[in-house]
């Protein structure tokens, strides 16, 4: 396979930028930017994420069997870079933000226009990163779009030249 074409072809498929959370109610809170993600059914809804294995945020999701799948906007690059490395709980704030939890206990993020929390039903255990299957439990909506809810998101592309995953 010529290894520049795979990377270049796969780095077609367009990715949103989310903010995904848990926590696992014994001291484990993590957060962090993940990309690979689409909703799988609408009876019931269900989402796959893919979360690197060798992350505080996967081991956290694993433990707690839920996790919040925190949108961002278009105005939301900032947040999107801080959550590109590990987070930080400190002074009621996670790397930085204000946040509250959620019903499953997952942090919500308060700059977050929109978010939904998910219970773990599967995790499919393969490659680097592996994909956590997790139910639609609840969803909230701080700030109703304008226009199409999919032209609101962060995209990959929106991060700049420089930034890609995938490949």
């Amino acid at each position: 396979m010529n290894a520049d074409a795979k990377k270049t072809v796969l780095r077609m498929i367009p990715y949103g930028i989310y903010i995904l959370t848990a926590d696992d109610g014994k001291g484990s809170v993590a957060a962090a930017t993940v990309n690979w993600v689409t909703q799988s059914a609408f009876a019931p809804p269900l989402v796959v994420v893919g979360v690197k294995t060798d992350s505080g945020a996967y081991q956290t999701v694993k433990a707690a069997g839920t996790f919040a799948l925190n949108m961002l906007g278009k105005d939301h690059k900032g947040l999107a870079f801080a959550f590109f490395k590990p987070a930080v709980l400190a002074d009621g704030k996670l790397s930085g933000q204000t946040f509250r939890k959620g019903s499953t206990g997952a942090p919500i993020l308060d700059a977050a226009p929109g978010a939904v929390e998910c219970r773990v039903t599967s995790i499919v255990e393969q490659g680097d990163h592996h994909v956590v299957v997790g139910e639609v439990v609840e969803a909230h909506l701080h700030k109703p779009p304008t226009g199409r809810a999919d032209a609101a998101i962060l995209e990959m592309r929106d991060l700049g030249d420089n930034v890609f995953y995938g490949g």
